[in-house]
């Protein structure tokens, strides 16, 4: 009987911490070409609003990074000067391939896209005054405000792993909002301030979780 009792615990405990603490399967890209047609791939479908095609075809299409990780790489390329989107491709592609990674990732979101704008600005060029154009481009504004909401919504179940805690994280970006959409401050305000204190809050939080 005694012999039998640790056989049935250690076997009891892989299965017991898999289902306490699920972990998604991460892939990483098999080369620079993948890399390549992988953001060339987003960059074409990126219609006013590349956030919910970047979060979908790195996090559940070809499963590149965990939706926590995402959000995390998402945070700083968002603080970072110059398109979050850019600065999100650079340092993947760095992280697998180097300088290489980088400038594969670069390309796959610039050259098929550039071909496509310079199309589309002779096209409007010569019809931009047509009332049925100008329309037909406010409305989709609606549908690239509704693609990031709804990138917003699909992220907001990370937070429940975050150090802040969901009730705190809820608050830290009601008042994001309020600034920037009611009080309309300017971006590098929220960005520096609210950042900052939120990184000082977790900072602590993550301090106080170790010292215990």
């Amino acid at each position: 009987m005694q012999n039998s009792s640790p056989t049935s615990q250690t076997s009891k405990t892989p299965s017991a911490a898999s289902e306490a603490a699920p972990v998604q399967a991460v892939q990483a890209p098999r080369s620079c070409l993948d890399l390549f047609w992988a953001f060339n791939r987003l960059a074409l479908q990126g219609f006013g609003g590349v956030l919910a095609v970047v979060q979908r075809e790195m996090v559940e299409r070809r499963q590149w990074m965990t939706r926590d990780e995402f959000v995390e790489e998402w945070a700083v390329a968002q603080i970072m000067p110059g398109p979050n989107v850019v600065n999100l491709a650079i340092t993947f592609g760095q992280r697998h391939f180097g300088w290489r990674g980088s400038f594969a990732t670069l390309a796959g979101l610039f050259v098929a896209p550039l071909m496509v704008v310079l199309t589309l600005a002779v096209l409007y060029a010569q019809f931009s005054s047509h009332p049925e154009v100008s329309q037909g481009l406010r409305g989709m504004g609606a549908v690239a405000a509704g693609l990031i909401l709804a990138t917003g919504i699909k992220l907001i179940p990370a937070l429940k792993r975050n150090p802040l805690g969901v009730v705190l994280c809820g608050v830290i970006a009601s008042v994001t909002f309020v600034s920037v959409a009611l009080l309309r401050l300017p971006l590098v305000y929220a960005l520096f301030v609210l950042g900052g204190v939120s990184c000082f809050l977790a900072y602590r939080k993550l301090n106080l979780n170790l010292s215990s």
